[in-house]
C-alpha cells in the first residue's frame, strides 16, 4: 500500500471522527442495554469499548513518545510495511467478523462497567486526533513504535495508526451488533 502521507492522515482523522460519533450516540442508550450480552462468552457494548480503552492505554503513550522524539522529517508518501500492512488489514471490519483471540490483559469479559467507559474512549479519541495532527510534522515511515504483543517488533508510525484506528472501527461494529441483538 502506497499513499500520500497527507491522504493517510486525512483518512485516519475521518475514521476517528466517525468512531467518535458512533460512541457518542451510545451515551444515549440505557446502561442495561450497554451491559447486555447474548451469553457469558460474548462481549457487551461496554466490554467492546473497554477492550479499545485497554489498547489505547498502551498505544497512545507509545505513539506520543515516538512522535515527540522523532527527528525524521515527513515525506510526501507513506509506504506500508509488510507486517504493519498485514496487521492493519486484519483489523478492518468485514461483513462477518472473523473471531480473533485477545490477550488476557486486554479481555474485559465480566468487567463491571458503566458509562465512564464511553467517556474514557472519547478522551482517547481526542488524543488520537491530536497525535494525528502532530504526526504531520514527522516521518510516518521512519518513526517507529513498539507493538503491544512484543517490544521486539516495531511498526512504522503510519501502520501503527492504521492498526489502532482500524481496530477501533472493528470493535465499534461489534458493539453495534451487540446492540442489534438486544432482547
Amino acid at each position: 500500500m502506497k499513499v500520500t502521507s497527507e491522504a493517510l492522515i486525512t483518512e485516519l482523522i475521518e475514521k476517528t471522527r466517525q468512531n467518535i460519533n458512533q460512541v457518542e450516540a451510545l451515551r444515549l442508550k440505557p446502561i442495561e442495554e450497554l451491559n447486555w450480552k447474548t451469553n457469558k462468552e460474548t462481549w457487551s457494548v461496554l466490554e467492546c469499548i473497554e477492550h479499545l480503552n485497554l489498547y489505547g492505554d498502551f498505544y497512545l503513550p507509545e505513539i506520543e513518545e515516538n512522535v515527540l522524539k522523532s527527528t525524521f522529517n515527513p515525506e510526501t508518501n507513506f509506504k506500508a510495511g509488510f507486517l504493519g500492512n498485514y496487521f492493519a488489514k486484519s483489523m478492518l471490519p468485514k461483513e462477518k467478523l472473523n473471531k480473533m483471540k485477545t490477550f488476557k490483559d486486554k479481555n474485559p469479559n465480566g468487567s463491571n462497567l458503566d458509562k465512564t467507559t464511553l467517556e474514557r474512549f472519547l478522551v482517547q479519541q481526542e488524543k488520537t486526533l491530536e497525535l494525528l495532527h502532530k504526526a504531520r510534522k514527522v516521518s510516518l515511515n521512519k518513526t517507529k513504535t513498539s507493538i503491544s504483543i512484543s517490544k521486539l517488533f516495531k511498526l512504522k508510525l503510519g501502520d501503527t495508526f492504521r492498526v489502532v484506528i482500524y481496530h477501533n472501527e472493528r470493535h465499534i461494529v461489534q458493539a453495534k451488533k451487540a446492540l442489534e441483538n438486544y432482547k
